[in-house]
């Protein structure tokens, strides 16, 4: 629930916070083991379908780097990346994430890590030659929320191609900024992160203290990863950072070009949590790859918690463009640690999209306007008659 007493509404419309109002009935116990010391997200491995597909999508068209390939797999790297891969594409019969992988400070981190979640009675494996090639000492869990998490802190280094100018392309992408990742129980969620050590910087809620997403950091960005509420457990995205916002405009220039405009979800727009210009795609598989760039520094111990309200129509853009029915409603699934897609579970709190899309007016962009004063194509976000 939301205390709304001990937060201030600033003049943009959402409340600022010194701890993350967010509270949980249902917590998943905090083991006494100590977490991780957990740097910040570093890769995914996605499982895809066609890999000759992926691979065009993510190196033809989005100019990731190429480390290192063979027959089944492709590992890709940003343009400022030195550890072996941001993302894995593995060549597998169901469109999944297979892991979302995490670098701790130390290689004892790793102890910390099979010991914390030993305790939760999670399945923990460890592997000391790695799961994946230019990845070293390793440990790969399911967590209590049902998601596969590997952290790791040994790892082949390669060249950063930060200075290649050269081979820099207009939509270059150069780091790995976010996961996203969808549950049916958000603020039961976010505590088990905060248990993890990670800071809530943003959140959505409503007047009654439901939460409809969280979003949490361990470097000093916006988030490494957030809790969107959904069925799951399941991936929304994976973000990857570009330097300016005119990149994200030439990337969809080149997917105009290449007659691939089908391949944007939604945006370019800017949104309203995290401050952040945008651009949400779907690979050949349905995975959802986010481009993102220009969120804030959030490192200072002080740093103030942004909630929005759910009815705020420039929480999801900034300029109040709905957010398509598919944003809301698909996401990819997750594997267990056998690649055995884990079973989705339904979310019974009221969804985001339902409260946005429910009636006609239920949203507004100044919380004192009435439901007549929102223009009739801002009403409730996409809704049947609203589209051609």
């Amino acid at each position: 629930m939301t205390d709304r007493d001990q937060m201030t509404r600033t003049s943009s419309g959402f409340f600022v916070s010194q701890e993350a109002p967010i509270h949980t009935d249902n917590p998943i116990p905090t083991p006494s083991s100590p977490a991780p010391d957990i740097l910040r997200c570093a890769y995914m491995e996605l499982v895809v379908t066609d890999l000759a597909a992926s691979r065009e999508f993510y190196v033809d068209v989005l100019d990731l780097v190429v480390t290192e390939e063979d027959e089944n797999t492709v590992y890709l790297r940003s343009m400022e990346e030195f550890i072996h891969h941001n993302l894995v594409l593995r060549q597998g019969p169901v469109a999944a994430v297979a892991v979302f992988g995490f670098r701790v400070r130390t290689p004892e981190d790793l102890d910390r890590a099979v010991a914390f979640y030993t305790e939760l009675g999670c399945d923990v494996r460890r592997s000391p030659e790695g799961f994946t090639k230019g990845i070293g000492d390793s440990v790969r869990v399911v967590d209590p929320l049902g998601f596969p998490y590997e952290f790791f802190y040994e790892t082949e280094h390669v060249e950063r191609l930060a200075w290649r100018y050269d081979l820099y392309t207009p939509g270059a992408l150069v780091r790995l900024d976010h996961f996203n990742q969808v549950t049916p129980d958000v603020p039961r969620a976010t505590r088990f992160m905060q248990d993890l050590g990670f800071r809530v910087t943003e959140d959505i809620q409503d007047e009654q203290g439901t939460v409809y997403a969280a979003w949490m950091r361990r470097k000093p960005t916006v988030h490494d990863t957030a809790m969107t509420g959904g069925d799951g457990p399941r991936m929304h995205h994976v973000a990857f950072s570009t330097h300016e916002k005119h990149n994200i405009l030439a990337i969809c220039d080149k997917l105009g070009a290449l007659r691939r405009s089908d391949a944007i979800e939604r945006g370019p727009g800017r949104h309203g949590v995290s401050n952040a210009f945008y651009l949400y795609l779907r690979d050949p598989d349905g995975h959802r790859v986010e481009i993102y760039t220009q969120d804030y520094y959030t490192g200072d111990p002080d740093n103030p918690v942004v909630t929005w309200d759910v009815h705020d129509n420039q929480r999801r853009d900034w300029w109040g463009n709905p957010v398509v029915p598919s944003w809301y409603t698909e996401a990819s699934l997750v594997l267990d640690l056998d690649g055995n897609p884990q079973p989705v579970v339904a979310r019974t709190d009221e969804s985001e999209m339902a409260v946005t899309i429910g009636a006609d007016g239920f949203s507004y962009t100044r919380p004192d306007d009435t439901a007549d004063e929102l223009p009739s194509w801002k009403q409730g976000e996409y809704k049947l008659g609203h589209q051609l």
